[in-house]
């Protein structure tokens, strides 16, 4: 594969899962360039999870798709069926059919600098509960042995 354009990579790289394309990730530095291209997790996070979640979670200027799939990934593999709703302008955390946190307001009349804003306040505050989560899982789980 050394000596194929770019495109080409690209081209094959869109045939992969996630794990195969972190995997990728890993190879050289020309594959590492080519499976972090955004259209591709951009696509992996469509097939997944649909236009609604990438619409929400759509990444500005600081996040790329490979960073909001990832979020959005460990949200599966450990939320244990957490999900993120909207009433009014205020989105919530839900775990378990429980709210958890509040994650603030998503008003889509803001300006583009409050938007970018807001959303990497709720991406942050996500992340925040998952890491809380996993910690919470591992000490569950050792006090079980």
């Amino acid at each position: 594969m050394e000596n194929l354009p770019a495109e080409l990579c690209l081209n094959i790289f869109g045939f992969l899962d996630h794990q195969n394309l972190a995997t990728a990730l890993r190879v050289c530095r020309k594959w590492k360039k080519a499976a972090s291209d955004d259209a591709l997790w951009l696509q992996l996070f469509l097939l997944r999870w649909g236009a609604d979640l990438a619409n929400f979670f759509s990444p500005h200027h600081s996040k790329s798709w490979q960073q909001v799939y990832a979020i959005q990934h460990r949200c599966d593999r450990y939320g244990l069926g957490l999900k993120i709703i909207k009433e009014g302008d205020d989105c919530y955390l839900i775990h378990q059919g429980e709210i958890q946190r509040h994650l603030g307001q998503w008003n889509g009349k803001k300006s583009i600098e409050d938007e970018e804003a807001c959303v990497s306040h709720i991406s942050d505050r996500i992340l925040f509960f998952i890491g809380d989560l996993e910690v919470a899982c591992a000490e569950a789980n050792k006090a079980r042995v």
